[in-house]
């Protein structure tokens, strides 16, 4: 394997990674930017008010997307394994 190859398989694993964590650091976001400006608007400065709304928004989230994420997933790992004769034999 050379440094190329090497590379190649760290972006492709890093370019997964984001990707599949995107949708939900998305919803943790969003849910906790409508926290916060309810907690402004009311003035309730609990921390502990935004953990359970994140906490669902992000189960929804797996829930919704956890097909697509597991078709991510097995997409990589199949394209990771078939490559293994090319990598072996440095081509």
């Amino acid at each position: 394997m050379n440094p190329e190859q090497a590379m190649t398989i760290g972006r492709q694993a890093l370019e997964v990674t984001f990707t599949i964590a995107a949708p939900l650091l998305l919803a943790a976001l969003v849910t906790g930017l409508v926290i916060s400006i309810f907690q402004a608007a009311t003035q309730i400065n609990e921390m502990t008010l935004s953990f359970i709304p994140k906490l669902l928004a992000i189960f929804i989230t797996l829930t919704l997307a956890g097909p697509w994420i597991l078709q991510i997933m097995l997409d990589y790992i199949t394209r990771l394994y078939t490559s293994i004769p090319w990598i072996i034999s440095g081509g």
